[in-house]
């Protein structure tokens, strides 16, 4: 099944925050903290949640894509290729082990947006560029919650990405307002948050969209 629309989604959207959601079980909540930073300024979202599932993956992502749209913001699937395309989301970020690039950018067609994780290694951006990926993410760039076993990825990667790749460069992994400038300084077109966004049992929306709103301040 390709995808049906004909507008190609931009690459160059791929700047500033990337929000990528936490593991939520509660469809409302989740929504509610995603809009206060799509409110705050968020310019992509990532629809990540390795607990759920297929069930309410769907019928989150499904809300979530909607809610984006209301935003004219995309929505990116982690992995899951297949719910990218049936619900005709805006593109898919995959891992090394999520599937096949070149099978993933023949089924999403031209107008979807393919997002690629290459860790700490360059030659998986080069890899990706040649699959015709729309964007490459480097990390984790710091400690992660998230991810505390990811490999370290050095600043002077992102540098060497942000001069020579010729895609977007997404710097992920323990980003806060503390050390998002350096990235951004090094060549980072975008940093994915998730912790520093979402994190906390009581975490408010009010919270969430004030935190957005300092994350897009360091873009301007």
């Amino acid at each position: 099944m390709m995808a049906t629309k004909t507008t190609r989604v931009n690459s160059s959207i791929v700047a500033g925050l990337y929000a990528v959601t936490p593991d939520l079980a509660d469809t409302q909540k989740l929504c509610e903290l995603v809009e206060a930073s799509l409110l705050g300024g968020a310019a992509i979202v990532q629809y990540r949640n390795k607990s759920a599932n297929p069930e309410l993956r769907e019928q989150q992502a499904a809300a979530l894509l909607s809610l984006c749209h209301k935003y004219s913001v995309p929505l990116i699937i982690n992995d899951f290729l297949d719910l990218c395309i049936s619900l005709d989301a805006d593109g898919v970020h995959m891992g090394a082990d999520d599937g096949d690039l070149a099978e993933a950018r023949e089924r999403l067609g031209s107008d979807k947006l393919l997002g690629v994780s290459c860790y700490n290694r360059y030659e998986l951006a080069e890899q990706a560029r040649a699959m015709k990926a729309d964007y490459v993410a480097f990390g984790a760039c710091y400690a992660s919650g998230t991810k505390p076993a990811a490999f370290k990825a050095p600043l002077e990667l992102i540098v060497r990405a942000h001069a020579s790749i010729g895609l977007p460069v997404v710097a992920i992994g323990g980003i806060t307002l503390d050390n998002a400038t350096q990235l951004i300084q090094a060549g980072a077109d975008s940093v994915a948050v998730v912790g520093a966004l979402f994190s906390g049992k009581n975490v408010t929306a009010e919270h969430v969209t004030q935190t957005a709103k300092q994350f897009f301040q360091l873009f301007i």
